[in-house]
């Protein structure tokens, strides 16, 4: 007697949590985003850049700062195998993309024949609690004009922004804007900010008591509605602001103001981040909870010398793309899908070699055309067939029945427009009416 084999449970393997899977139809927005981006970037100027997920932590750490929240406690890190001189290196997989484009273009000495209008895509990586439009894995578009010191490239960025948030329709941010200054006016300022939050020391929750001495500007930005009442009162940077920071910010606003932008001062705007200097700016909503900021940027014109390269000035953002495909979605506003042009319907397996030649022609024209595999027992009846070629989006069924290939021809049924009528046409024609299949632009 043979012992009856059980099959051994295989226990399933599930995604990292905080870091998702991006699938269809979902990626058609995500790829409509980008391609409406990369259209933009182009409009403006701006050259691609690609970076290494992996840097060497101390990039970041020099970079955004040693007491920022992202170092302290949300960056993945780890040591690397040692090398043959037992030399391990640590690294950290990005948690932004600024300080990598910038040591990117110091390694390469990008800035040796001027100025440089940069952007990137891709995916950064925090450890933090996963919430709505935050994960730990999540994508960024960034732009960096990197060797231009006036306003009018703080005001070129936002433009871009602005003209991106009107080309894939979204209508629910506002811009506000602020000024940092420069080291010496934030330094009195900081003083004075401790002095003032001592002064409401039992006013302060566990975070702004940390903060206090390493980093009190940050207490400006906190979330905690007891604060809220005694931080509005705390001194403002703007005060401190001298003749050439002022002239910087004025320069700004009318820029902005020629251009039909609406802004707010917000004096409580500051970033997370220790690099900036002068503007700092926000697109915020509140569609999306307390996770509001939508595009956030900003001159950091200390940060090349900071990594090691010759000084220069800078500017930039970056925008969440999970915040802004999730505002779309929640604005109601239509984002395009991919769906094929056509839907091949075939009636015979031994017809598809000649069938799929005919597809590959199609296809090199530029029509878009999904074809009904075979399955164990051949091709499915045309009724199933056609029910797949509806529920595709397709406008078209390309039906290549035994009549159809006997005589060369191809029957074409419109499935979306009942005004349209059905044609036949031959199959050693195509060049001639490939292009009526396509969808409009």
């Amino acid at each position: 007697m043979v012992d009856k084999i059980v099959p051994r449970k295989v226990e399933k393997l599930v995604g990292v949590k905080g870091m998702n899977d991006i699938l269809p139809p979902d990626s058609a927005r995500w790829e409509a985003l980008e391609a409406t981006v990369r259209e933009l970037m182009s409009r403006y100027a701006y050259r691609n850049i690609r970076t290494p997920i992996l840097e060497q932590t101390a990039l970041f750490v020099r970079g955004i700062g040693e007491v920022t929240d992202i170092v302290e406690k949300e960056m993945y890190s780890f040591e690397d195998r040692s090398d043959k001189h037992g030399q391990a290196e640590h690294l950290s997989m990005r948690p932004e993309g600024t300080a990598a484009v910038v040591r990117a273009v110091i390694e390469s000495n990008l800035l040796y024949d001027g100025g440089k209008r940069l952007f990137y895509m891709g995916p950064m990586f925090r450890r933090e609690k996963p919430q709505r439009g935050r994960y730990r894995q999540f994508h960024q578009v960034g732009v960096e004009a990197l060797g231009f010191a006036g306003p009018d490239t703080d005001a070129e960025v936002i433009l871009l922004a602005t003209s991106l948030w009107k080309a894939i329709g979204l209508t629910d941010v506002r811009l506000e804007l602020n000024s940092l200054g420069q080291p010496a006016e934030r330094a009195q300022h900081r003083a004075q900010l401790i002095a003032y939050f001592e002064k409401h020391a039992d006013l302060l929750d566990e975070d702004a008591r940390r903060r206090l001495h390493s980093n009190p500007l940050r207490i400006l930005d906190t979330k905690n509605p007891a604060m809220q009442e005694m931080v509005a009162a705390a001194p403002r940077l703007l005060d401190f602001l001298g003749a050439e920071s002022l002239a910087h910010f004025e320069g700004l606003k009318a820029i902005l103001d020629a251009n039909d932008v609406t802004y707010t001062i917000n004096p409580r705007l500051v970033r997370g981040l220790d690099y900036y200097n002068l503007t700092v700016f926000e697109f915020v909503t509140d569609r999306l909870g307390s996770q509001g900021t939508v595009c956030a940027g900003g001159r950091y014109d200390d940060l090349i010398v900071q990594i090691g390269g010759k000084a220069a000035p800078a500017v930039g953002w970056a925008l969440g793309i999970e915040r802004v495909l999730e505002l779309l979605k929640e604005q109601g506003t239509a984002v395009s899908t991919c769906v094929p042009d056509a839907y091949a319907i075939i009636s015979e397996v031994t017809d598809l070699p000649q069938v799929m030649r005919h597809l590959q022609a199609l296809r090199s024209l530029g029509v878009s055309v999904q074809m009904h595999t075979a399955g164990p027992e051949g091709m499915a009846s045309f009724k199933s067939q056609f029910k797949r070629a509806d529920t595709s989006g397709a406008r078209f069924a390309l039906v290549f029945g035994a009549d159809e290939m006997r005589q060369g021809q191809v029957t074409i049924k419109p499935l979306r427009d009942a005004t349209q009528t059905q044609v036949i046409q031959p199959l050693d024609q195509i060049e001639q009416w490939a292009k009526s299949l396509q969808s409009p632009a």
